[in-house]
C-alpha cells in the first residue's frame, strides 16, 4: 500500500519541480531582458508617444510622397530634429550671452541696475520689500551681493542642475525622435501588436477599442496639454524677445514648464511686465507688451478645450486629471501615462455600470 502511495506521488513531485524550474528559468529571462532594456524605456516609452502623436501628420506626408515610406521617415526625423535642435541652440545662445555679459560687466565695474520707479510701492504685500532691494542693488550693487551669498550659490546650484538636466532631456528627446521614426516606419506592424497585447489581457473586442483609446488621448494630451503649453511659450519668447527683455531664452523655457505644469505664464510674465514699466513707464511698448501677456497666459482658457479630450468620448475632465495628476507622479512622461491610465479606468468603470444595469 505505502509502495503504491509512493509510486504515485513520485509523478506529481516531478512535475511539481520541473514547474518550479521552468518558472525560475522564465523569471530569469524576463530580468534579464528588462535589465538589458531598462536603460532605453524612457526614449522607447517618448518615442513611442511621439510617433503615436504625429501619425496623422506622417500619413499626410507620406501621401504626397506617393507612399514612400522610408524617404518620409527619414524628412520627418530630419524636421523634428531641426524644430528641437534650432530653438535649443537659439536658447542656450541666449543664457550664454546674457551671462557673459554680466559677468563681464561685473569684473568691469561696468554693471549698473536702473533704479525703481517709485510706483513699485504701491505693488501689493512686496512693493516696499522689492523697492527698498531695488534701491540698495542700484546704489551699490558688490555690497549687495555680499548679504546674499549663501542665496545666490544655492540659486547658481539650482541653475546649473536645471540647465544640466534640460541638456540630458535634449539628447533623450533626440534618441526618441530616431525611435518614433522607426515606429512610424513599422506603424501597422506596432499598432496589431498592441492591440494582441490589450486583447490577450482582455477580449478581441475590447483589446481594440482599450489600443484605439489609447492611442486617441495620447494625441489629445499631446496637442490640449504639450501643443498649449508649446504655443504660449513661443508667444511670450516672441514678445519678450521683441521688447528686449534680457535672458529671454531662459523665461521662454520657465514658461514653458509652468505651462505643461497647468499654472499660469503670468508667474513668469508678470515681473517681467514689472520690469518693462520700471524702465520705460511712458513707453507704448510696454503697455503693447502688458496686453501681449495677459493674452498669452488667458490663451489655455480657450485653447484647450478645443485640443484636449476632441473626438473622444471619455470627458475632457477626466483627461485633464490623468495628465495632471500623472505629471505630479511621474514628471512630464506621466502627462501621458497618467491621462491614458485614468482613461481606461473610466472606461472599465463606466463598462461594469453599464454591464450591471443590463442584470439589473
Amino acid at each position: 500500500m505505502n509502495s503504491n502511495n509512493n509510486s504515485s506521488n513520485t509523478p506529481l513531485s516531478s512535475n511539481a519541480i520541473e514547474v518550479a524550474i521552468r518558472l525560475i528559468l522564465i523569471l530569469l529571462i524576463a530580468t534579464l531582458c528588462f535589465q538589458i532594456i531598462k536603460p532605453f524605456m524612457i526614449p522607447v516609452i517618448w518615442g513611442a508617444i511621439i510617433a503615436v502623436a504625429l501619425f496623422p501628420l506622417y500619413i499626410q506626408l507620406n501621401n504626397l510622397l506617393g507612399q514612400r515610406n522610408k524617404l518620409t521617415a527619414s524628412l520627418y526625423i530630419i524636421a523634428a530634429l531641426s524644430l528641437l535642435i534650432t530653438p535649443s541652440i537659439m536658447l542656450t545662445t541666449s543664457l550664454v550671452e546674457t551671462s557673459t555679459e554680466l559677468a563681464k560687466n561685473f569684473n568691469d565695474g561696468t554693471l549698473t541696475i536702473p533704479r525703481p520707479d517709485a510706483s513699485i510701492n504701491d505693488w501689493p504685500l512686496i512693493g516696499n520689500q522689492v523697492f527698498n532691494l531695488w534701491s540698495q542693488a542700484s546704489s551699490n550693487l558688490e555690497e549687495t551681493l555680499k548679504q546674499y551669498v549663501p542665496e545666490i550659490k544655492q540659486a547658481g546650484k539650482t541653475l546649473l542642475s536645471a540647465v544640466t538636466g534640460v541638456g540630458g532631456s535634449i539628447l533623450q528627446f533626440i534618441f526618441s525622435i530616431i525611435i518614433s521614426g522607426i515606429f512610424l516606419i513599422n506603424a501597422q506592424n506596432s499598432h496589431s501588436i498592441t492591440v494582441k497585447i490589450a486583447s490577450r489581457l482582455t477580449d478581441k473586442q475590447q483589446g481594440l477599442q482599450f489600443a484605439n483609446l489609447a492611442i486617441a488621448t495620447i494625441r489629445s494630451v499631446a496637442q490640449g496639454v504639450i501643443g498649449v503649453a508649446v504655443i504660449q511659450a513661443t508667444l511670450g519668447g516672441i514678445g519678450m524677445f521683441l521688447i528686449g527683455v534680457p535672458g529671454w531664452g531662459l523665461w521662454t523655457v520657465l514658461i514653458l514648464i509652468l505651462a505643461v505644469a497647468q499654472l499660469p505664464p503670468l508667474l513668469i510674465l508678470g515681473p517681467v511686465i514689472f520690469y518693462v514699466f520700471s524702465i520705460d513707464t511712458s513707453s507704448s511698448a510696454a503697455i503693447i507688451f502688458t496686453i501681449w501677456s495677459i493674452l498669452v497666459s488667458m490663451s489655455d482658457g480657450f485653447l484647450k478645450p478645443l485640443f484636449l479630450g476632441r473626438g473622444m468620448a471619455t470627458p475632457m475632465l477626466v483627461i485633464l486629471l490623468g495628465a495632471i495628476g500623472g505629471m505630479m507622479l511621474m514628471g512630464i512622461l506621466g502627462l501621458f501615462i497618467g491621462a491614458i491610465s485614468l482613461a481606461l479606468g473610466y472606461e472599465l468603470f463606466m463598462a461594469w455600470l453599464d454591464k450591471e444595469s443590463e442584470i439589473a
